[in-house]
């Protein structure tokens, strides 16, 4: 089975369960594979037996709330990767802010997302995978490729905040055909 035809596996972590089974069920429907938790702690053990390829949690819980939830997930080597959407109750812009800062990919707010948007935000989440690749100034075409994009030739940049940083490519596969790539020059 190549990558594209794999099921996504996501978690649900939330204690309303009315909600988180509507939501849950539209994700079957369209060919994930779900598993649900009923607040952070139970979330943590399903990732601890099955590292799912995102979790979408609820923020308010019992036990574990979902900002210690996503602090868990970090602080483990095994699940620090794995994309976080949270899905509100509240829609509290100091949870959003809190969110971004802890890395939470998405911010959804329950009563304005209904399941299909949902699925079209994850989808749109995953075809989107942008891949950042190093380029070696010691391979074959290096220093033509620094010439013709008027790079320096070591390959050093200037990153926004004024670090230095290391120019890259940044590839994002075409939604049509997932082996053809957009490129763009970044300094990484």
């Amino acid at each position: 089975m190549n990558f594209m035809e794999k099921r996504l596996q996501v978690l649900i972590v939330d204690d309303d369960i009315d909600t988180r089974s509507i939501y849950a069920e539209a994700m079957r429907s369209a060919n994930f594979d779900v598993t649900e938790a009923n607040d952070g702690l139970e979330g943590l053990e399903q990732v601890n037996k099955n590292v799912p390829d995102l979790i979408i949690s609820g923020i308010i819980m019992p036990r574990m709330d979902g900002f210690q939830f996503v602090e868990a997930l970090k602080k483990n080597v095994a699940t620090s990767q794995v994309p976080v959407m949270f899905f509100s109750h509240l829609g509290r812009e100091e949870d959003e802010r809190r969110s971004k800062e802890l890395g939470v990919k998405d911010f959804l707010i329950q009563n304005m997302t209904p399941p299909n948007e949902m699925i079209l935000r994850i989808n749109e989440y995953f075809m989107n995978v942008d891949y950042l690749l190093a380029i070696d100034n010691f391979a074959f075409d290096a220093s033509r490729f620094a010439k013709d994009f008027q790079l320096n030739t070591d390959f050093v940049c200037f990153k926004e905040n004024k670090e230095t940083g290391r120019v890259g490519l940044k590839l994002r596969p075409k939604k049509d055909n997932p082996r053809l790539f957009d490129a763009e020059i970044t300094c990484i």
